[in-house]
């Protein structure tokens, strides 16, 4: 590849993530100067994770041709990749954290991804409509996956197993705002019936503001000091999050046979950084809310790096 076409791939590279990581730098100043304070980042994330994505998900699913979102091998490659990621952390847990309590909050922050908001952010910057299209059915079904398997992780460590969690998870899982508007998208799309302009429009506009909003909410939620505790367990979860888990992920959709935007989808989702909800869980269980908070932080700091380079390297391989 020539020094201008490595240039010109790198550049498109940075493109798609240089703005979402913007945005959060932009919360990060906006709560240091005290412009936004933690009772709007919390009624703001209410806003963006009850009506802004349910709205943008339920449009992009209902609106797009729905034969380029039955790519079965989208949803194998990232069933695959968490259920591998999983198994192996859980295996290898207790060689990199101190306590046995702790060892389930080091796996769900190595394998459960923030993909509802900057994993869409990453395709919808990268490919438009048609990224957050590709995006849908695996994000509805990975979240549904990430939340069995972090009720199970952190149970077993913390030993508060019981048939009620279980129940209160699969209740919150049917109820999940954003599942039920991926699931309303798609049957929408069986019908063959087009959404009015109006919706569209209106939803357009939502959408326009919804990823930003969360993207300043996550930055106002981060806590820098967190920067002081990079120990092992933390490296470690850092490490399965960002570099193994979209390694793994695209060498099973490439095998399989994906190529062009579906792999750099399946590459976004799958190098996004640890979900911020896998701290509320955490200390909603009685867990290390330190070493949670601990890997989100590293994880969404040290993305921009990650996934421009991953991302790159696709372009300059001929992959995407």
């Amino acid at each position: 590849m020539s020094d201008a076409s490595a240039i010109s791939t790198f550049s498109f590279a940075f493109s798609v993530t240089a703005p979402i990581f913007l945005m959060v730098l932009i919360g990060m100043a906006l709560k240091r100067l005290r412009m936004i304070t933690e009772e709007f980042i919390d009624t703001a994330s209410k806003l963006v994770f009850n009506l802004g994505l349910p709205t943008l998900l339920f449009t992009s699913s209902a609106a797009t041709d729905f034969s380029r979102l039955a790519d079965l091998n989208l949803l194998v490659a990232m069933g695959l990749m968490t259920l591998t990621v999983f198994t192996l952390t859980q295996l290898t847990a207790r060689w990199h954290v101190q306590q046995t309590r702790d060892e389930g909050v080091f796996v769900q922050g190595a394998f459960r991804g923030n993909l509802v908001i900057t994993g869409l952010a990453f395709c919808a910057n990268a490919y438009g409509e048609q990224g957050l299209a590709i995006a849908a059915l695996p994000v509805a079904m990975t979240v549904v996956l990430y939340n069995l398997l972090s009720v199970y992780t952190l149970n077993r460590s913390l030993n508060q197993g019981n048939g009620k969690t279980w129940h209160k998870t699969w209740r919150g899982i049917l109820r999940n705002p954003l599942i039920l508007a991926i699931v309303a998208g798609f049957a929408f799309n069986g019908l063959g019936v087009g959404l009015p302009s109006v919706i569209l429009d209106s939803a357009n506009y939502l959408g326009q503001m919804v990823l930003p909003l969360a993207l300043i909410c996550i930055g106002g939620a981060l806590d820098l000091k967190q920067l002081r505790r990079i120990d092992q367990a933390a490296f470690m979860a850092t490490l399965w999050k960002l570099i193994l888990s979209p390694l793994l992920a695209c060498a099973i959709a490439i095998g399989l046979g994906t190529r062009g935007e579906s792999l750099a989808i399946i590459f976004l989702l799958a190098a996004s950084p640890s979900a911020t909800v896998s701290f509320v869980m955490v200390q909603a269980m009685g867990g290390n809310g330190k070493l949670a908070a601990n890997i989100i932080v590293q994880t969404t700091l040290m993305a921009m790096i990650s996934v421009t380079a991953g991302l790159w390297l696709l372009q300059w391989s001929g992959l995407v």
